[in-house]
C-alpha cells in the first residue's frame, strides 16, 4: 500500500509542479511527501527529478516512472469488478489538438464517443503548438503533421487534405492564379508551424515546390481562414475547414488539377504497454470514425458552386 501512495504522491508532484502543491492537495506535510518521493525513488532505483529553484522537472527515468505509475493507478482503480459495466470504458480523457481540428472535426466525433460510452468524460483542450503530455496531464493530443518526432508513440487516425482558396472579391481584384507558379507573385497567407514559405504540390507524378509570400501570417489556420474570407489574400487550408465556404461560394477552390500535399491525423499518446481502456477505445472510436462518418467523408469529397474563369 505504501508503494500505492507514493506512486499517488509522485504523479501529484509533477502534475501541481511543486511538493508543496502536491502536499496540500494530498493533505499530507511537506515532510511526508518528500518521505514518498525518496521512496519512489528508491523504488525506481533512480533519481526521478531534477530539483531548481524555479521547478521542478522529469529526468528521463522519471518520464518513464510516471507513465508506469499512472498505469498502476488505473490498474488499481479498476479491480472491483462490476459484472454490469467492467467492460465499459469509464473516467475522464484529456485530449489536445488545434483550434481548427476541435471546432470542425473532434466537437462532433467526441460527442458521438460520449453517447456511445456515458460513462466518460472530455477535457478538449485546444492548442496551436506541440504540447508535452505528461507536463500538461494530456492523456491523448491530436496531431495534423508529416513530421512526427521520431520518440513520439502515435497512431495514424486519417489522412488530411489541404485547398488553395480565396474569396471572390481577391480573385476580381488581383486575377486567378492559372498554375501553381503563379503564387509567387499573390499574396499568400501562411501558416507558422506549416508551409510558413514552401508550398508543396504534386499533378501527374510530378512535385512541386512552390516558394510564397505575403503580408500576413497566423498560427491559427482559422485566423487566415477569416481573413481570406475577407478577400485578404490567398490561402492553403484544411479541406475540412473550408468545404462549407467552398459549398456556399464565399470562398473558391484554386488550381483544382494540383494537389497540395496531404498530411496525417495522428493521435499522440505516452506509452502502448497497458493502454488505458478507456484512452484505447477512444483512438479505436476515432479510427473508425474518420474512415466511417458521412459528414467527414463528405468533406473530402467537397465541390464548389461554382468555377471561376482564370484571369490572365
Amino acid at each position: 500500500m505504501d508503494r500505492l501512495i507514493a506512486a499517488e504522491v509522485f504523479i501529484s508532484i509533477v502534475e501541481r509542479g511543486s511538493m508543496i502543491a502536491a502536499a496540500q492537495a494530498l493533505g499530507m506535510s511537506r515532510a511526508m511527501v518528500t518521505r514518498y518521493l525518496a521512496q519512489m525513488e528508491d523504488w525506481a532505483g533512480a533519481r526521478l527529478l531534477h530539483r531548481t529553484t524555479r521547478k521542478l522537472s522529469l529526468t528521463a527515468a522519471g518520464d518513464e516512472t510516471l507513465s508506469r505509475c499512472r498505469q498502476l493507478l488505473e490498474i488499481t482503480a479498476h479491480m472491483a469488478v462490476s459484472t454490469s459495466s467492467s467492460d465499459e470504458p469509464q473516467g475522464l480523457l484529456r485530449i489536445s489538438c488545434a483550434q481548427s481540428l476541435a471546432q470542425s472535426v473532434l466537437a462532433g466525433a467526441v460527442s458521438q464517443y460520449l453517447r456511445r460510452y456515458p460513462q466518460t468524460a472530455v477535457d478538449l483542450q485546444t492548442s496551436n503548438h506541440a504540447v508535452n503530455l505528461i507536463e500538461e496531464r494530456i492523456d491523448l493530443a491530436v496531431r495534423i503533421t508529416n513530421a512526427l518526432e521520431p520518440n513520439l508513440i502515435a497512431r495514424q487516425l486519417a489522412s488530411c487534405a489541404s485547398v488553395v482558396c480565396a474569396a471572390p472579391s481577391y480573385l476580381a481584384a488581383q486575377g486567378t492564379p492559372a498554375r501553381v507558379e503563379d503564387l509567387a507573385v499573390h499574396n499568400c497567407l501562411t501558416y507558422s508551424y506549416f508551409g510558413k514559405s514552401l508550398w508543396q504540390f504534386s499533378r501527374a507524378g510530378e512535385n512541386y515546390s512552390v516558394p510564397v509570400s505575403g503580408n500576413l501570417s497566423a498560427n491559427d489556420s482559422l485566423v487566415l481562414l477569416s481573413a481570406t474570407l475577407q478577400g485578404a489574400g490567398i490561402a492553403l487550408q484544411p479541406r475540412y475547414s473550408a468545404a462549407p465556404l467552398l459549398a456556399s461560394g464565399q470562398l473558391v477552390e484554386l488550381l483544382p488539377s494540383y494537389q497540395p500535399q496531404e498530411m496525417g491525423i495522428y493521435g499522440i499518446y505516452t506509452s502502448r504497454k497497458q493502454l488505458p481502456r478507456t484512452l484505447r477505445s477512444m483512438l479505436d472510436f476515432l479510427l473508425d470514425w474518420f474512415a466511417n462518418d458521412p459528414q467527414w467523408l463528405a468533406t473530402l469529397n467537397a465541390t464548389p458552386a461554382s468555377k471561376t474563369t482564370p484571369r490572365t
